[in-house]
């Protein structure tokens, strides 16, 4: 149970059957908790032919190679949540080029939604989430070690990390404009 007192009424809430699940509710007032997962963005990002990655300082996966992303916040679409953690964590100016993929986990309180990117403008810098950055050539991803004691969390977004990259392992990216590794 993540709730234990209702936020309209202060009532300590209980679990019962709703809609199917089970779930917290309060007996005075009759609110019911319904926890949503967050929407999470990750960008594959392509610059000058290579792919973004950043070293992430904060978990989940903290010392681990990712693409930048992170929430999405209220008031932003989520080509424009792109676009933001794109330049907070890489100091690049991107364009959204399309639409990769969704991953969900039972049990993960996120949905991550990753989208394929260019640069536009900007030198990469890691920044704000990043402990450093690199560009990855096709067919030159680092080989990472899967957490296995780690949270499901972190056994999750490793595995979500694997497959948006596939397609750099073999050095045919979707979409990359020059295939020539340098």
């Amino acid at each position: 149970m993540s709730l234990q007192f209702c936020p309209h009424c202060r009532t300590p809430l209980t679990v019962a059957p709703i809609h199917g699940r089970d779930r917290e509710t309060c007996p005075a007032c009759g609110y019911t908790a319904f926890h949503k997962p967050a929407p999470v963005v990750l960008g594959i990002i392509e610059h000058a032919g290579r792919l973004v990655l950043i070293r992430r300082k904060l978990e989940p996966l903290a010392g681990y190679w990712a693409p930048p992303g992170g929430y999405v916040e209220l008031g932003e679409s989520l080509e424009e949540a792109v676009v933001r953690e794109a330049r907070e964590e890489s100091g690049l100016e991107v364009v959204v080029d399309g639409f990769v993929g969704a991953y969900s986990q039972t049990g993960v309180r996120a949905v991550i939604l990753a989208y394929r990117a260019h640069s536009i403008a900007g030198e990469p810098v890691a920044g704000d989430d990043a402990g450093e950055i690199c560009l990855i050539a096709p067919g030159q991803l680092p080989v990472q070690r899967p957490p296995v004691d780690a949270p499901p969390l972190d056994r999750w977004f490793f595995d979500v990390i694997e497959d948006v990259t596939a397609p750099w392992k073999w050095g045919r990216q979707p979409g990359l404009r020059t295939m020539t590794a340098r």
